[in-house]
């Protein structure tokens, strides 16, 4: 019988590198994690038996820890580690880190290197699977085209088409692209974002498949000459093309009976075909685009030679003769030369399940990446639902990383009843202290088209912004009450924060005789509205010293909890946002600023939306520009955001290229009306 390995080092961060220490420590595996300056107090390093810094206080960046070859190949020589479980991102799909690990004699818990040479590429995967019968998508995937190469190939494709980065993943770099006219601004974005994110600005264009559904299967392949797939996941719901819920099995196969059976055959039995081809071993995901129109037209999009981000799902549903497989133990016994203990034939469906993912993200101003600590995380714990979570009670989320703070998933024994529990799970999680899209979530579940298995990755796209719900006059009235009591209480110190203000300072409307009706000026998520508090709410709510909770404010439970260095945050429902009270002051100070913004049409300054690093200014000191046009963009989380002119007129640019930037930081200010050439002066000149 072939041993395990005795010490394993995981590449990788977050949920995922929890969720493999875990696995690796239930088989009596010492683990090895990696992190970030950022990260070092994170969950997967505190877990693990072993930890080692990559880069140092100066160097933080992706490319300066988690993708820094010789370094992790460097921490596995110091700590005997044996063996590399990439997760995924990072290194799981980099050849050059196989073929180092395989020179250095340390075992890559993945496929071989050439596996990953053909699959890796996008352009080099479809061209290869097109020999071996599997259909693609038709489009042009040539290396080393250039943007004119591209444009004139665009021509014979026919709009819309999608731009996707060759070295890409995750969603990350894809544009879609409805002219010809957008097609080179489109060009250049997406060179930006691939080279940033994978190191590799190489693009290719495909048909854009009018409703689509995303459906891929996953494998699973020895070096004994086994390979067998696991049914199938749809992961239709996407918002720039980035996932956001998955299931299996696929709604679409389940709704099409005996033809569903069929297609699901067939799939499977092309995603083997597609694993074969490259003598695949380990577990991976191909992914086809299903046309909704016509279920039995599938093409080949790519091979994922890693584990996916919606792995769970499939480990929630697929049954091996009554039990549930554990797909990172599976990669770790073929890594260690195992065979499959398993056949085709032995492999069922029971049940469905349904994955969420948590993001640090504000869904309502355009789903901006939200960083910083998030004090309190209360994640379900109950029957039917699983969390592979990247934070404990509390954790950081780093501007310098991927902002998916958690996923929740739900099995049920249909899928009406593993929606119904992943709605009451998201309902009762609360992350306080970031933004998050917990609440966009339930939206999106309460969707009547959702609820119906009627998908296409198209949908989120066509349903348009999203507004967060408004606090009820109830809730408004529970957390001015709440935080006013909570006032009383010794405030939760952080270093410099000043003490809380003395009696004469608290305006709570103490007087002699009778006592005078007060207004409390609340400000929620940004926003200021004045409460007039009646007094019965403080004798219906109760709490600690903390928090105060009230079992019914209007649309459920609330609560409001005091955060570290003053205010708090209000959740109900999944909807979660910053609370304070505002005093006098405060108040005066924001309307008259909001009296200048009416004056002069908009804001005139242009602030970071989000803290990152500034990796375009497109205007200068002294230019003339127009409301709308764009300025600056900031790239944090992987994610490229531009600002632009809320008014026109004469800008003074306070941020260069490279510059790393802090929230509600000012990057640029117009002056409205001045004269073309005009400097001006202003906040950070």
């Amino acid at each position: 019988m072939t041993e395990l390995f005795d010490t394993v080092l995981i590449a990788n961060r977050g949920e995922i590198a929890v969720r493999i220490i875990r696995t690796l420590q239930r088989l009596g595996i010492r683990t090895v994690a990696v992190f970030a300056p950022d990260d070092a107090d994170a969950l997967h390093v505190r877990l693990a038996d072993e930890a080692v810094a990559l880069g140092d206080s100066g160097h933080t960046s992706a490319a300066e820890t988690y993708l820094d070859i010789e370094a992790v190949v460097d921490a596995c020589r110091r700590t005997g580690a044996r063996a590399v479980h990439p997760g995924y991102g990072f290194l799981s799909e980099n050849v050059g880190f196989a073929r180092a690990l395989e020179a250095a004699g340390i075992a890559f818990i993945g496929p071989p290197s050439e596996s990953i040479n053909l699959m890796g590429d996008k352009i080099r995967s479809k061209n290869h699977v097109l020999t071996h019968g599997v259909p693609v998508v038709p489009g042009i995937a040539e290396p080393g085209l250039s943007d004119t190469q591209l444009i004139a190939a665009s021509e014979s494709i026919g709009f819309p088409l999608l731009i996707k980065p060759s070295a890409g993943g995750g969603g990350k770099g894809m544009f879609a692209v409805q002219t010809a006219e957008g097609l080179p601004e489109a060009l250049a974005s997406a060179r930006r974002t691939a080279a940033s994110a994978f190191g590799d600005d190489t693009l290719f264009l495909e048909r854009l498949v009018t409703n689509p559904r995303h459906i891929e299967v996953q494998v699973l392949a020895d070096s004994h000459g086994n390979t067998v797939h696991l049914a199938e996941r749809e992961c239709s719901l996407q918002r720039r093309h980035q996932k956001v819920v998955e299931e299996a099995p696929a709604p679409l196969l389940e709704g099409l009976g005996a033809k569903g059976e069929r297609i699901r055959a067939e799939l499977g039995a092309a995603a083997v075909r597609a694993a074969e081809s490259v003598g695949y071993r380990g577990a991976g995901t191909v992914e086809f685009l299903v046309s909704d129109d016509n279920p039995d037209e599938f093409f080949f999009m790519e091979m994922n030679t890693r584990l996916q981000v919606e792995h769970p799902v499939t480990e929630e549903v697929i049954r091996v003769r009554g039990r549930k497989l554990d797909l990172v133990e599976q990669q770790v016994r073929i890594a260690a030369g195992h065979a499959l203990d398993f056949a085709q034939t032995e492999v069922g469906i029971e049940g469905h399940a349904i994955e969420a993912r948590v993001y640090a993200e504000d869904p309502g101003a355009g789903f901006l990446p939200s960083s910083g600590f998030a004090f309190r995380v209360d994640l379900p714990d109950r029957d039917g639902v699983r969390v592979d979570s990247a934070l404990g009670a509390s954790g950081t989320i780093s501007p310098s990383f991927d902002p998916m703070i958690a996923k929740v998933i739900a099995r049920g024994a249909d899928r009406a009843e593993a929606l119904g529990l992943l709605d009451a799970a998201l309902a009762d999680s609360v992350i306080l202290g970031v933004a998050t899209n917990v609440e966009y979530l339930r939206f999106l579940l309460a969707d009547d088209d959702v609820a119906a298995g009627r998908l296409d990755t198209n949908l989120i796209e066509r349903r348009g912004a999203f507004t967060p719900r408004a606090l009820t006059a109830g809730e408004q009235r529970f957390a001015a009450e709440a935080l006013e009591h909570l006032g009383r209480a010794p405030v939760i110190r952080d270093a410099g924060v000043e003490p809380p203000p003395g009696p004469w300072q608290l305006g709570d409307g103490w007087r002699v005789g009778e006592h005078r009706r007060r207004t409390l000026h609340l400000e929620i998520d940004g926003d200021a509205v004045s409460v007039a508090p009646d007094g019965e709410t403080g004798d219906r709510f109760s709490g600690t010293e903390h928090e105060a909770r009230l079992s019914d404010g209007g649309t459920g439970p609330a609560v409001v909890v005091r955060a570290p260095g003053g205010g708090g945050w209000f959740a109900s429902g999944g909807r979660a946002v910053p609370v304070r009270l505002l005093d006098r002051r405060e108040k005066l100070h924001r309307d008259l600023a909001l009296i200048e913004r009416e004056v002069a049409g908009g804001d005139p300054d242009a602030r970071a939306p989000m803290p990152g690093a500034v990796v375009s200014v497109s205007v200068a000191t002294g230019d003339r520009v127009e409301a709308g046009q764009s300025l600056l963009a900031v790239e944090a989380m992987k994610m490229e955001h531009p600002l632009l002119a809320a008014i026109s007129g004469t800008v003074t640019v306070h941020a260069a290229v490279g510059d790393q930037v802090k929230k509600d930081q000012v990057l640029a200010s117009v002056e409205p009306g001045a004269a073309h050439g005009e400097t001006t002066t202003g906040e950070g000149a």
